[in-house]
């Protein structure tokens, strides 16, 4: 395959030199969306996957933190409980030995308290146990959504390496010509040619004429307009899409 050649200095650049230099770039750059294509969707769902089940095992956490209060909060309350009670047969004891009425009073106060107290962290437990079955019943959910999707991930991650891997090499490699292909190419052009593939879906900034008409949009060039093109003497660009425009000719490579 014969070379394009390059002066050392850009501003020595002809205007034919110039456009024979964006058309190799776009053709290197389409063989490169020609290969991402193949990989279609896959490297944005592999994306968006990760993203959920990062996203879910921060759930995860934040649940799994939340169970573990509430199963303190039931530890505390059973213990209040126990002490509690514990605390009401010591005052009932102490009933017996009681020697006035105030005394008797006075004890019967502390029991009654520990019989609220009874009666709180019974509430509480019940609280509790209710917050930890809905919580652990959601935390089961989201694991085994987690778990599929991760399943699924796999499955798609074998997918994309398959075809990376099958593409890989051959992409590094166009990338690498398109990078030295840049680097001949003048600044206020090559912005130009980025911003003009960033416009169309298809990636196309510089097309050929193709019967009479721009390779991209498909419109007609008049025929002075296609005589200015064949000239090689300026950059012309399609008056309907603002494409580019050379003729096939100024790559004896190009092939439609």
């Amino acid at each position: 395959m014969a070379k394009t050649a390059f002066k050392d200095s850009k501003s020595d650049v002809s205007v034919e030199e110039k456009l024979r230099a964006l058309f190799k770039l776009q053709q290197i750059d389409t063989k490169i969306d020609k290969i991402r294509t193949v990989r279609g969707e896959l490297p944005l769902e592999v994306q968006d996957m990760e993203d959920d089940i990062a996203g879910l095992e921060v759930r995860l956490n934040k649940l799994t933190e939340e169970v573990k209060e509430y199963e303190n909060e039931l530890s505390n309350k059973k213990n209040a409980k126990k002490d509690a009670q514990a605390a009401i047969k010591k005052y009932e004891a102490q009933q017996s030995k009681v020697r006035n009425n105030r005394e008797y009073d006075s004890i019967s106060k502390e029991v009654e308290f520990q019989k609220l107290e009874i009666e709180l962290a019974e509430k509480r437990t019940k609280e509790a146990e209710y917050q930890l079955t809905i919580k652990t019943g959601l935390l089961a959910t989201i694991q085994g959504q987690v778990d599929d999707k991760k399943k699924e991930l796999e499955i798609k991650q074998r997918e994309l390496k398959e075809i990376t891997d099958e593409t890989q090499a051959q992409e590094t490699e166009l990338i690498g010509q398109s990078e030295k292909a840049q680097k001949h190419i003048d600044e206020r052009l090559l912005t130009a040619y980025h911003r003009l593939r960033k416009n169309f879906r298809n990636g196309l900034a510089v097309v050929a004429v193709e019967r009479d008409a721009c390779g991209g949009c498909f419109n007609q060039i008049p025929p002075q307009r296609q005589m200015d093109i064949r000239q090689h003497k300026k950059v012309i660009v399609c008056e309907h899409c603002g494409r580019v425009l050379v003729d096939k000719a100024i790559d004896p490579d190009y092939a439609e």
